[in-house]
C-alpha cells in the first residue's frame, strides 16, 4: 500500500496567503512614504530623492548605490533556506516598528530627511519580526541596518580636515624613508629643495571618501565570513579605518616620489588622477584578504598543524582463540 504525501491544510495556505498581503501592504506603504511625501528641507523633496541627490561626489557618497545593492544580497544569503513552517508572527515586532514610526513622524514635523531614513531598518525589521517571526527578524537585522551606511552624516565634510593632516604627516615621513626630502605646512607639502612645486592636499585628497567606501565592504565581508567567530568577524569590518589611513597617506606619498624621481608634471596630473585606482584600492583589499586569511589561519605561516595518524596497509590477523581443554567427568582427569 503506497503511502500518499501529505497536503498543506486550506488554513495554513490561506493564513500564509493573507500574511504576504499583509506584508506586501505594509512595504508599498513604507514606499509611498519615503518615495513621495516630502520630508526634506529644500524644495519638499522626498525622502528618497533627497537621498539620491546626496550620492554625488560632492558630499563624496558617490558609493551610495552600493549599499542597498549589497544589503539585498546580504538578505538574500541570510533568509535561503527558509522554510514556511518556521514562520512565527509575533506581536513582538511592533516594540521596533514605533521608534520607526516616531523618526519618521519628528522628520516630517522637522523636514530632516535623515531622520526618516534613519529610522527604515527599525520598521523593515519590526514589520519582518511582526509577520514572519523573530528569527527571521534575527537573519534581516543587519542587511537592514547595513542601509545606514547610505546616508550621509552631518558634518562629514569637516571631518575631512583632520585626515588631511594626517595625510600629509605621514606621507612627510614615507617620502624621507625614500630619500625625499620635504616641507610641511598644514595640509601643503613642497620639496625642500625646491626641484618640484608645493602640492596641497585638497578634502578630495584625505582619503574619507574612500574610507567610507571601504567601510561599507568591510563590513559586508565580515558579515559575509561566516565561517569566523563573532570577534574576528568585527575585527574584519573595523580594519577598514586603518587601512584606508595608511592606503591614502601611501597613496600621496607615492606622488611625491614621483614628482622627485620621475616627472612633477606627470605626479601632480596623471599619477594623481589614477593612484587611487591603481594603489589604494588593490592594497585596501590586498590587506582585508591577508587580515581574513590570518584570522581564519589559512596564510601557510599560520596554519594551524594538524595530527595525521595513518593506518598500515597490511593488518595483523586476529588472534585465534584457543581451544579449551574438555572439563573432565566427575571431576576426575583421564588418565593417560
Amino acid at each position: 500500500m503506497a503511502l500518499s504525501e501529505q497536503q498543506p491544510s486550506k488554513s495554513t495556505t490561506n493564513s500564509s496567503l493573507m500574511l504576504w498581503i499583509g506584508f506586501a501592504s505594509y512595504i508599498a506603504l513604507v514606499v509611498y512614504f519615503y518615495g513621495f511625501v516630502p520630508t526634506a528641507n529644500t524644495e519638499g523633496q522626498s525622502s528618497a530623492f533627497w537621498l539620491y541627490r546626496n550620492w554625488s561626489p560632492l558630499q563624496d557618497y558617490e558609493h551610495g548605490w552600493m549599499v542597498p545593492t549589497l544589503s539585498l544580497y546580504m538578505l538574500w544569503h541570510a533568509c535561503r533556506g527558509l522554510r514556511g513552517p518556521g514562520f512565527r508572527p509575533s506581536l513582538h515586532g511592533l516594540w521596533l516598528i514605533i521608534p520607526g514610526a516616531l523618526l519618521a513622524l519628528v522628520a516630517v514635523r522637522t523636514s530632516q530627511a535623515r531622520l526618516a531614513l534613519a529610522g527604515v531598518p527599525f520598521l523593515l525589521t519590526g514589520a519582518t519580526w511582526y509577520f514572519w517571526g523573530r528569527d527571521v527578524a534575527r537573519r534581516c537585522a543587519f542587511p537592514f541596518f547595513f542601509l545606514w551606511l547610505a546616508v550621509p552624516l552631518p558634518g562629514f565634510q569637516q571631518a575631512t580636515v583632520w585626515m588631511q593632516l594626517l595625510a600629509a604627516k605621514i606621507a612627510h615621513w614615507g617620502a624621507g624613508l625614500c630619500g625625499v626630502e620635504t616641507v610641511v605646512e598644514g595640509t601643503s607639502v613642497g620639496s625642500a629643495d625646491g626641484s618640484w612645486d608645493t602640492y596641497s592636499i585638497a578634502g578630495g585628497c584625505s582619503g574619507m571618501r574612500s574610507l567610507m567606501a571601504l567601510v561599507m565592504l568591510s563590513f559586508a565581508w565580515g558579515y559575509l565570513a561566516s565561517g569566523l567567530a563573532l570577534w574576528k568577524r568585527a575585527t574584519l569590518a573595523l580594519s577598514a579605518i586603518p587601512l584606508a589611513i595608511l592606503a591614502n597617506a601611501f597613496r600621496v606619498c607615492s606622488i611625491f616620489v614621483f614628482a622627485e624621481y620621475v616627472n612633477p608634471a606627470f605626479a601632480g596630473k596623471t599619477w594623481h588622477d589614477w593612484s587611487g585606482l591603481l594603489f589604494f584600492f588593490p592594497a585596501s583589499l590586498l590587506g582585508l584578504t591577508l587580515l581574513h586569511g590570518l584570522l581564519a589561519g589559512e596564510l601557510p605561516f599560520f596554519r594551524k598543524r594538524r595530527v595525521v595518524t595513518r593506518r598500515s596497509n597490511t593488518t595483523p590477523p586476529p588472534a585465534e582463540a584457543c581451544p579449551s581443554a574438555p572439563e573432565p567427568e566427575n571431576g576426575k582427569e583421564e588418565a593417560r
